[in-house]
């Protein structure tokens, strides 16, 4: 493994619960601990635990923060109160996708964007290449840490360190101050799994004890989690991943995202006017569920077909652990995404038959 890659504060503790790293966007990050099927299944079951302290964050204030982000993002920040959080994206005047992130709200002139880890440089350059008024952007990512406690038990687990009753922190609510030991830290109830569960910020330090007291005194219900896992989660409740479902060349409407496009708001975001244009005339893709037919998995980047005709390629595709079943998702022209509708995926050369099924692939019982 080259020595160049980043490494999060954690590193050190990985090899302790038998990390197995890989290179992760410049990232030399933990694949899995045990395995990702049994990593997936504790998750859906019990609860798991990542580090995802790669992920960026960047700080936004100053009196003009709100009209700032109004027109940074696609989102309608005005509507967020404090302590609350919003799943957002940021888009290129053409549409294209720059990033989608999570904004935190502390109060009206102060606000932390958590973007993806292999975006920080860009994303921030962006938003100071957008910036006006009285608005003070900073890269504050070495400032912090980051868990991801993510499964039914994990509030249960979580409760036993803390005096702070987590039951109050609601559905994309946050508590920025959270005491865990002789440290604070900032909690939400947010995650990229399908499940319930926390996303938890601290100093580096403080993230290295807590990873570390968590595993040893709740050995039996947590399992420490990975790359795979996180994927193959995330994926089964199509929650998007930048660079495969989102990019440059891929609008969040035809991506599936449109839940946070708010075309209504009076700001002129970036992107607007094609969105607009994208959503009265329809998105010219869209991304659908396939299911495949014959034996075969649907991997990022094969092509799909219907007879002759290329009409997209799959974003992500695996064996589904929870449901058994090769699926993936797929961005493609939107004349042929009626459920039902067979199509074909173009697997090692053979071209097999697959059909447009529902989604999400998974959502978790309340």
């Amino acid at each position: 493994m080259s020595n160049s890659l980043k490494r999060t504060p954690l590193f050190n503790s990985y090899a302790a619960s038998g990390g197995k790293t890989i290179d992760f966007g410049g990232w030399e990050l933990p694949v899995q601990f045990s395995s990702i099927k049994e990593e997936h299944e504790a998750v859906r079951t019990n609860a798991g635990l990542f580090d995802v302290s790669h992920m960026g964050e960047i700080a936004v204030e100053g009196p003009d923060s709100l009209a700032y982000l109004q027109k940074l993002v696609t989102n309608d920040v005005a509507k967020l109160s404090d302590g609350q959080a919003q799943y957002t994206a940021m888009c290129y005047t053409d549409g294209g996708t720059v990033d989608d992130l999570l904004i935190y709200r502390y109060n009206e002139t102060s606000y932390l964007l958590v973007v993806n880890a292999s975006n920080i440089e860009k994303d921030y350059k962006w938003m100071m290449d957008n910036s006006f008024g009285n608005v003070e952007i900073k890269n504050v990512s070495d400032n912090f840490g980051q868990l991801a406690l993510q499964g039914p038990k994990a509030q249960e687990i979580l409760q036993r360190f803390t005096s702070t009753p987590l039951s109050e922190i609601g559905f994309f609510r946050f508590n920025a101050d959270v005491k865990i030991g002789d440290s604070t830290f900032l909690v939400s109830r947010t995650g990229y799994t399908g499940e319930d569960g926390f996303e938890i910020y601290g100093k580096p330090e403080a993230i290295v004890a807590l990873w570390n007291d968590l595993l040893s005194k709740t050995s039996e219900e947590l399992k420490p989690c990975g790359l795979g896992a996180r994927d193959t989660l995330r994926f089964e409740a199509c929650l998007a991943l930048y660079g495969q479902e989102l990019s440059k060349d891929i609008s969040p409407l035809e991506a599936g995202i449109g839940f946070v496009v708010k075309l209504k708001k009076n700001e002129d975001f970036n992107g607007k006017s094609v969105l607009v244009e994208q959503k009265e005339q329809g998105v010219p893709r869209q991304l659908v569920g396939i299911e495949m037919i014959d034996k075969g998995i649907p991997r990022f980047g094969y092509d799909v077909y219907t007879g002759d005709e290329k009409i997209g390629f799959v974003t992500t595709g695996t064996q589904s652990p929870t449901l058994k079943k090769n699926i993936g998702l797929a961005l493609i022209q939107s004349s042929y995404t009626e459920l039902g509708t067979e199509v074909e995926v173009e697997i090692r050369g053979k071209k097999l038959k697959a059909k447009i099924v529902e989604t999400p692939f998974y959502k978790r019982q309340k």
